[in-house]
Formats: structure tokens, C-alpha cells, sequence
């Protein structure tokens, strides 16, 4: 018998919720935003913005580095997407702790939202 083993990228992604940031800011020079306009409309932005939740899903509590040593993606493509995906209310940070790919101080990311304690 010949078992499988699911990685995450062979998951369907949960539908995003739709936001409407700009994926190039107004003064970045006209070809970002000929390429951000060219990354919007072919999709690969809504792409790369599942694929990103699927990673910080599949390795909660890690750094943007450590994310892209363990998947293997861009590090740069990471965290331009991972801003998205906590303007969507998907993921959100956690503490700064020290990164154990570079040495230096570095925020988790979770998915999800964060717990609030309600006061008693």
C-alpha cells in the first residue's frame, strides 16, 4: 500500500477576504506599478497571498526568514504579502524573539486572530 503524505501546498486555500491596498505605493517609480497592476490582474497576487497563510499556517510562531528557509519562498515575496494577509485579519504577530535563522530580534507570525483576555 503506498501512503501519501499531504504537504501544505497540496491543500485547496480558504477563500481571502478582499482588500483593496494598493500593491505599490504612490511614489515607487511607474514600473512597480506596472508590475503591480500586471501581479493583481493575473492573479498571482491573490496566489502568493494563500500560499503565504498556508505557510504561516503550517509553521505557526515562525519568522519571515524562518518561513522562507522551511518552504522555500521568497523571502521578499513573504513579506509583501503577509502585510495582506493581516490587513485581511488573517494572520498577526507575535512577540519579538530572536530569529534562529539570522540571530537577530524578528516578530512571529500566527495565523488566525489574537486572543483578547476579557478583564474579570
Amino acid at each position: 500500500m503506498l501512503i501519501r503524505q499531504e504537504s501544505f501546498w497540496d491543500r485547496t486555500p480558504p477563500p481571502l477576504r478582499r482588500i483593496e491596498t494598493p500593491a505599490a505605493r504612490a511614489t515607487d517609480p511607474d514600473t512597480s506599478h506596472i508590475a503591480a497592476n500586471e501581479v493583481t490582474a493575473t492573479g498571482m497576487r491573490a496566489e502568493q497571498r494563500a500560499k503565504t497563510l498556508a505557510a504561516v499556517r503550517a509553521f505557526p510562531g515562525s519568522t519571515m526568514q524562518e518561513l522562507a528557509d522551511k518552504t522555500g519562498l521568497c523571502r521578499y515575496m513573504l513579506g509583501r504579502r503577509i502585510s495582506e494577509c493581516e490587513t485581511a485579519g488573517v494572520v498577526f504577530r507575535g512577540l519579538k524573539r530572536c530569529c534562529s535563522v539570522t540571530g537577530r530580534m524578528a516578530e512571529p507570525w500566527f495565523a488566525g486572530k489574537p486572543e483578547v483576555k476579557a478583564a474579570a
